[in-house]
């Protein structure tokens, strides 16, 4: 039975906490406005969504031609997991800005330079999808798209809510962290039971 909790829990915090994508929506809308971050961020889920379909494609090859791959990948994904809880657990509230421009070409390019989202895109499928829907195209593609709309939901939060955000992570960063961190940990746990 696929694991909607745990797959849900696994992508709401590996695309909410702090990425490129987050902290580069965060400083455009901050700079122009939310209206005119748009385009900015619709290219970010265009070029989020390409990823997403490179991602399942390859993992559909790996399955396909090397089924050992499983465990490994399911090894390697809850290394990350528990990599990202270190991380998050060590973060402290300050979050870096970077000036960017606010064309989709810009949000769409960002995807295929952004390390983030390969490794949530191949966890996720290695990890969550293909042991249940390997031989289901359509619903590959679907799952594929759907990461991409949970990432560019919270690139959007990251936009509206840029400066609140900005405050909450430095205020309550120690509580939100270690809440985070202990997710994962459950996450990369749930992967072999």
């Amino acid at each position: 039975m696929f694991q909607w909790i745990n797959f849900l829990t696994y992508a709401v915090i590996t695309t909410a906490t702090p990425g490129p994508n987050n902290i580069m929506s965060m400083s455009n809308a901050g700079r122009v406005g939310l209206k005119k971050s748009y385009p900015f961020n619709l290219g970010i889920w265009a070029g989020f969504s390409a990823v997403m379909i490179i991602c399942t494609v390859l993992s559909s090859v790996l399955n396909a031609l090397l089924p050992v791959i499983k465990m490994p990948m399911l090894v390697l994904g809850g290394a990350y997991m528990l990599y990202l809880a270190y991380k998050t657990l060590k973060r402290t509230g300050e979050i870096g800005e970077k000036q960017v421009k606010n064309g989709f070409l810009s949000g769409l390019l960002l995807q295929f330079i952004n390390p983030k989202i390969y490794i949530y895109g191949m966890v996720s499928m290695e990890s969550y999808i293909m042991p249940h829907f390997q031989h289901s195209p359509v619903k590959l593609f679907a799952f594929a798209i759907l990461l991409a709309t949970i990432g560019c939901f919270f690139n959007l939060c990251w936009a509206a809510f840029g400066s609140a955000f900005r405050l909450l992570f430095s205020r309550y960063a120690r509580a939100i962290n270690t809440v985070m961190s202990l997710l994962l940990v459950y996450c990369a746990v749930s992967l072999f039971l």
